[in-house]
């Protein structure tokens, strides 16, 4: 089994050719990281893909689009899941100069930020699978484009861990207790609303009464437990009461802790049914869906003080057949398309 500090150890050269965002530098890093065969898979639009296609597919517009980007890791974990998978997990922002359109959002000219949650399965010291949501409607937003419904929670540039240790060396030792009540914590709230009321799931034994839910761009930051339960907990379970996660058919979940931090990825990793009131603007339609939602927490003490969440928004919007490009565009349409003619960091 590889240790947390020689996995993460892999991941600082792709880490650093980002951090000075060159086309040559970071092809170089992919090359150098991924296996031949490797599956990349990103949020939607950009969908899975080989490792020969993932510079060009992904990389290659974000450049255009943001030519002075660099990439900031705020927190980098790494462990090995209840299979043994050795995982390294990244929570980050990709931060640029907007000048041309990506994916049809229209620029501003201005600095813009796109948090990323980015989890890499090693095998033999190489990437074998990456499995990265980015924040594009964080993105939308930004640029005045986002064509859905505002969001009830804070928007945004998500903090790093306010113990700024989210790239250090952790205790080992404590990683086990923190991936226990990282599942206890689960495990609880999947018993609302089957087995009773908000009181079943327990949250105040669980959570720091100062904790801080940053939720993805579309739902928003929530601030306390008051902050969850309003701004995204009862409106999620009024409108999706028999979701559920972990492994479970097409379900998967890696789980793995890293002294005080715990972080989970899976493609999908949770299943649901959109009812009620229905969800994020969307009337309900008794429609099953599947949900990819990566995550990291941080536990202070004996309870959950912050956690970082990413969903991948609009493929949950495909899924409920609502093309949020297509509305962007329409949207937007008045807009002069097109590069912006302005200088960047990258500038002489």
């Amino acid at each position: 089994m590889s240790t947390p500090a020689h996995l993460k150890s892999l991941i600082v050269p792709l880490r650093a050719a980002m951090a000075d965002f060159s086309e040559a530098g970071v092809r170089a890093a992919l090359d150098e990281l991924l296996s031949d065969d490797a599956t990349v898979r990103i949020s939607h639009p950009l969908g899975d893909m080989s490792a020969a296609a993932f510079y060009n597919r992904a990389y290659d517009p974000l450049l255009a689009a943001l030519p002075d980007i660099e990439r900031r890791d705020l927190i980098v974990v790494a462990g090995s899941d209840a299979d043994g998978g050795n995982w390294v997990g990244c929570m980050g922002h990709y931060m640029g100069t907007f000048v041309a359109p990506f994916l049809d959002i229209p620029p501003t000219g201005h600095l813009a930020h796109m948090r990323f949650h980015e989890f890499y399965r090693f095998e033999n010291d190489r990437v074998v699978e990456v499995q990265t949501i980015w924040d594009l409607p964080e993105l939308m937003m930004q640029a005045g484009a986002w064509p859905m419904v505002p969001s009830l929670g804070r928007e945004f540039c998500v903090p790093a861990p306010m113990t700024q240790d989210g790239l250090s060396d952790h205790d080992t030792q404590a990683s086990q207790a923190s991936h226990d009540l990282v599942i206890d914590m689960l495990t609880h709230l999947s018993r609302h609303p089957s087995e009773g009321g908000p009181e079943v799931m327990q949250a105040e034994r669980f959570w720091h009464p100062r904790m801080n839910w940053y939720g993805p761009a579309g739902i928003g930051t929530g601030r306390g437990l008051a902050g969850f339960r309003n701004w995204h907990q009862i409106p999620f379970l009024n409108a999706l009461p028999d979701r559920k996660g972990g492994t479970n058919g097409t379900l998967s979940a890696h789980f793995f802790a890293n002294g005080n931090y715990v972080a989970v990825t899976g493609w999908p990793n949770m299943q649901m049914t959109v009812t009620g009131d229905g969800w994020l603007g969307i009337a309900p339609a008794g429609q099953k869906i599947t949900m990819k939602s990566l995550d990291f927490w941080r536990i202070d003490g004996d309870r959950i003080r912050e956690n970082w969440v990413l969903v991948d928004l609009l493929d949950v919007y495909a899924q409920l057949g609502v093309d949020v490009f297509a509305r962007l565009r329409e949207f937007n349409k008045a807009r002069v398309p097109g590069r912006i003619s302005y200088p960047t960091g990258t500038a002489a």
